[in-house]
């Protein structure tokens, strides 16, 4: 049975990475009306990431591509969700924190 790849990315905010790429873009266009975090979500739509973190990306089977799906913003991170077709993550397998942030520890 086949398999296809999926892949979650935390971009963290305010980094100096995100603010290197924000200042780039307003070199490039000036859309002073847009806060951060959408310039951010626009940068990733236009391949904000596979063209500056290329060795990120997992391989799809058979030299299938990987879209990006969905951007969802939360409080300090964009979560970016890639994968040869749309899929639903399980919780269990998410790395986003808040999908396992209320889980209890039992030591």
């Amino acid at each position: 049975m086949g398999y296809s790849v999926h892949q979650e990315v935390l971009l963290i905010t305010g980094t100096s990475f995100v603010n290197e790429e924000l200042c780039k873009k307003d070199d490039a266009r000036h859309d002073s009306h847009l806060f951060d975090n959408e310039r951010l979500e626009e940068a990733c739509w236009n391949g904000l990431l596979q063209t500056r973190l290329p060795e990120i990306f997992l391989e799809a089977p058979d030299g299938g591509v990987l879209f990006l799906w969905q951007i969802e913003e939360a409080a300090s991170f964009l979560v970016l969700d890639l994968g040869e077709a749309p899929a639903d993550i399980d919780s269990h397998f998410s790395i986003v924190p808040y999908s396992f942030a209320s889980t209890p520890i039992h030591n």
